[in-house]
Order: structure tokens, then sequence, then C-alpha cells
């Protein structure tokens, strides 16, 4: 098909990884050592004269990165490619550049290729910010005036004028993607290649990105984007492509992608908060439960839209002293990452400035009347000591939010028709003087009251 610019078929790709198996640190004698270095010396000849890997390991193991991956692209499409750490999302970009070569599969790319895959890919550090870009368009198989028609846009777009000149090891990252970026979206390849490497700039920046990607694929350019930002994913992303464990999971419409990759995060995020491992902070606090109470402080099974709920967080104290400006935040996602809820003790001016020492400490967050609706839903835990990052937990508590009677009516808004329950009153004001400014149900008759 004409309109298909990038076909790939069954594309895999291996790598073998060296293990030590640990029985040499102890009762071995001169002949087993001597055995084991004939033995990995051979091995690695041999790897060497077929031209593979040569990887260092009493054990080799192979390991697929990508297996049998298959999937099209049309011209102007917008490719959005998530998943987990390790899914194999980066290992497809680089076989797509051209810059790892596949295990086996087949790949056809109509066009010019530009790639933006990690800070310092496809710049000479001595170089300057100047050099680079004609650099860069030189490599893209562009004349010096094509270039030249383009060089102020990109210096413009980048926002490093003053150090133009300036080799560009000595740009900060974020100097670095910014002018990275601005190359490889203005000098008009066909197909824009872009990883995660956006989330080095700046909140200000990333929208500015998102903006020019947008121009892009209206020009009928072709554009893949992996990203953990789901959000972007949903807005600029006309397909999806969900790689679980180098397998392609989902291939299909942007949303459904997304969706079966919350439930993915989700199931391995049902792991006790005491053992879950993808934690950052300094651990001298960390959260070990959390879970839902209602106003007995018992413990809930289910959440319905209106209860009066409370969120109770036990977290372990491992400073042996009491508590001093202790902070905790619980921002509620919904299943497309999007912060719908902040609960914040800063917000309220309700910091902790002193708790006693005690190993177990218990911490509730009170909402009365949940005004959410029904769906599924995230919670983050982070919390700091003295301003300095303590815990942080994404996804720490996942739950369903059912239906219930919140306007006293029976009735509930779907999804679509917003998440956020509003406490709100109607109210006929047609009979009521200019100067009676507000709803308040004591300026007007029964029946008007009856009617708001």
């Amino acid at each position: 098909m004409p309109d298909v610019v990038i076909t790939v078929e069954n594309l895999s790709k291996s790598y073998l990884l060296g293990h030590n198996t640990g029985v040499w640190a102890s009762n071995h004698t001169l002949r087993d050592v001597i055995g084991r270095e004939a033995r990995n010396f051979t091995r690695k000849a041999i790897d060497v004269f077929r031209g593979r890997q040569v990887v260092q390991g009493d054990e080799v193991e192979e390991f697929w990165a990508l297996k049998n991956v298959s999937f099209e692209v049309k011209r102007g499409e917008v490719l959005g490619i998530i998943g987990r750490n390790g899914a194999g999302k980066s290992t497809l970009l680089k076989i797509l550049s051209r810059i790892t070569e596949p295990t086996r599969g087949r790949i056809n790319i109509r066009g010019r290729v530009s790639s933006l895959l990690e800070v310092g890919t496809g710049f000479h550090p001595e170089l300057t910010g100047r050099e680079n870009i004609y650099l860069n368009g030189a490599i893209l198989g562009m004349t010096q005036r094509e270039i030249r028609k383009k060089f102020d846009e990109i210096v413009a777009f980048a926002e490093v004028e003053q150090f133009l000149d300036t080799p560009v090891k000595r740009y900060s990252s974020g100097m670095y993607v910014r002018l990275a970026f601005a190359v490889a979206a203005h000098l008009e390849p066909e197909i824009l290649v872009v990883d995660e490497v956006l989330s080095v700039g700046d909140a200000a920046f990333q929208r500015k990105c998102m903006g020019k990607m947008s121009d892009v694929t209206q020009q009928g350019r072709t554009i893949l984007l992996v990203s953990h930002n789901m959000t972007a994913v949903l807005n600029i992303c006309s397909k999806g492509l969900l790689l679980s464990a180098g397998r392609v999971g989902v291939l299909g419409d942007a949303s459904d992608c997304v969706r079966q990759y919350m439930r993915e995060v989700t199931q391995v995020k049902q792991i006790p908060l005491e053992f879950r491992t993808d934690r950052l902070g300094n651990g001298s606090v960390k959260f070990i439960r959390a879970y839902f109470a209602n106003n007995c402080l018992s413990t809930i099974n289910e959440v319905r839209s209106g209860d009066d709920i409370t969120i109770v967080m036990e977290l372990e104290n491992n400073t042996g002293a009491p508590l001093t400006r202790f902070h905790v935040s619980a921002p509620i996602r919904d299943g497309s990452d999007n912060i719908i809820c902040y609960l914040s003790s800063a917000l309220q001016r309700n910091d902790f400035d002193y708790i006693p020492y005690s190993k177990t400490i218990r911490i509730g967050i009170r909402i009365p009347k949940f005004q959410v609706v029904p769906g599924r839903y995230a919670l983050t835990l982070f919390s700091t000591v003295r301003d300095e990052l303590a815990d942080w937990i994404k996804g720490a508590l996942t739950f369903e939010v059912q239906p219930g009677d919140y306007y006293g009516t029976g009735k509930l808004p779907v999804v679509e028709q917003g998440q956020f329950l509003a406490n709100y009153s109607f109210c006929d004001m047609s009979g009521l003087s200019n100067e009676v400014a507000s709803c308040d149900r004591s300026h007007l008759s029964d029946e008007t009251a009856r009617t708001a």
C-alpha cells in the first residue's frame, strides 16, 4: 500500500547475558580454575570467529528483548508505543532508527528518519550548536540551502541563541534536548522517532514539543512516540502499540492500549506496600499500608460515590526520633493516569510540625461525601520530612468507585460527562429583585425552594 511508510514483520531481537554461578567463591582448586578459564576462552574464541557477541560469565542466557513483533504505520499517523520498563520499547526504536540490527524479521521504511532517542544521540560533543545543526541536516540528506532556510526557526524554537557557538558538551541536559528536538522536528524528516527523552525538559517545553508534533502530523509526516505520559499518548496519538515482555500486547486505538496498560500496571502494584521496590526517597519514613475506612475507622472494601470515607496510611518511622515538619500528599489518578484530585497536607497548611516517636504511625485523610463518579482509580502516596523526600509510591492503592446516591435522586453522570460530582443547586430567580444576589433558600418562597 502506498500510504504505508513503516512495515515491520516478525521482528525479533535477542541478547546474550552472562551469569556467574557463584560456585567458585570457595572450595575450588587450581585445577578447577584453569579448567573453567580454558572453557570460557574457547567459548569466547568461537564467538569471535562466528561474529557473535562476546559474553562474560560462567553461564550464558539468551534474552529476547523483542519476539515476533509485527505492525504497520501509515503516512501521517502518530503511533504511541507504551509498555512497562523492559518491555522492548527503546530496543524497537533503535532498530527502526538503524542503530541496532535485528536478530530476525524484516523492516521496510519509506522516507527519511530523524531520531531523538536519548540525550547525546546524533550530536558531536566537540562541535557547537550551530555546527551540529548543519551536521544533522547533512545526515538527513539536506543541502546547506535547505538547512539555512530552517536555521532561524530551529534556533528560535530551542531558545539557545546565546550558546549557539558553544560546544554542546557544555550544554545542560535541558538545553541539549531543546536543540536536539528542534533539529529533529524542523529539518523535515518524513518519519520522526521520539523516545522518553522529552521528559528531561521542563513542563513549558514539553507542551511546546507536543504542539510541534501536532503540526508535523498535519503536514503528512509520521511520528513514533515512546512515552510513559498516558495523557500525551491519548492527546496526540492516533494509534497505539502496547508491548508486553517484547511481544505485541495490543495494537489499535490509543485509548484501548492505555486502558490495557493501566490494567497491567495495576496488577503489578497489588504487592503489599512494605515489599514494593519501585519507590523513591531516603526511606526515613516509609508507607507500609494504605486502606479505606468509614467514619468509625472500620476498614471498608467498597467505596461509593457520596460516601464519607477516610484514607488511612500506616507508616514506619525509621528515624528513631519524633517527626518534625512532616508532609503527606495523596494524588488520585484515573484510568488514563490523569490526576483528578490532589490531596495534600500543605494545601491546607496542615503539615505536621511534630509527631511523637513511634515505630509505626497512622495518618488519615477524611473526605466527606466522596465526589468522584464510578470508575477505576489509583492513589499515589508520598511524604517529606523537613522538605526532603522520604517515600514516594505511584499506584500505592488501586480501587473501584461504585455508584452511590450522591444527589439523593438515584442518578449519576457517566464518566464521559465528567469525573467530579459538584455540590450545586438550581433555583428560579425570575421572581427575585436585582438586589438579591444569591440562591440561598431563605430568600425563596416555599414553592420556589421546592423547584430549586
